[in-house]
């Protein structure tokens, strides 16, 4: 599959951690299911209205799909579309860029124009 970006959303202190670390090496629920889940462009929006809904302080890193080797995996998970999942730690040397989220008027993130 055709990566593109893929995206990380990272809590405050999560983002600390990885800056401290120079490596995202994944939230709780990343190392207790393995894997450190990541989101295409697509999925971006969804997954922060299902699981960061309304939370201030996320920062959003972006990675490119195509540079992250074979540790990145496409694998079915909400409602059978496939997501990316990284195997390791995420080098924020290989990063493109992060940016901080700022919640909208409507409560929802509001994400960078240049999102592909």
């Amino acid at each position: 599959m055709n990566s593109a970006n893929v995206y990380k959303i990272l809590r405050a202190p999560d983002w600390a951690e990885a800056r401290r670390a120079g490596a995202i090496e994944g939230s709780p629920l990343d190392r207790a299911d393995g894997f450190i889940h990541l989101s295409s462009g697509a999925q971006t929006a969804q997954t922060l209205a299902l699981h960061f809904a309304g939370e201030e302080g996320l920062v959003l890193v972006a990675f490119d799909g195509d540079r992250l080797g074979a540790a990145l995996k496409w694998e079915p998970s909400r409602g059978g579309d496939l997501f990316p999942h990284y195997f390791g730690a995420l080098s924020l040397a290989d990063a493109l860029w992060s940016a901080p989220l700022s919640l909208g008027a409507d409560g929802a993130h509001i994400l960078p124009d240049d999102m592909t």
